[in-house]
């Protein structure tokens, strides 16, 4: 699946685009993900992981 965090399972989120003259047509809001080597149970593997997750210092990378 792409563009879903490997860590937190942020996906696709829908909404509207809005018009100056307000009219909503339907849009997707796709997350910001990286692939990345992170460790994941002590082992190094590659994942695809969202910049907030790894901002907030919640994925290790390994040394």
């Amino acid at each position: 699946m792409a563009n879903v965090c490997g860590y937190c399972g942020k996906g696709r989120m829908s909404g509207n685009n809005v018009s100056h003259s307000n009219r909503h047509t339907k849009r997707v809001f796709r997350p910001n993900v990286q692939g990345m080597r992170a460790l994941i149970n002590g082992v190094a593997k590659r994942v695809k992981v969202c910049t907030r997750c790894l901002r907030s210092g919640k994925v290790q990378k390994p040394c």
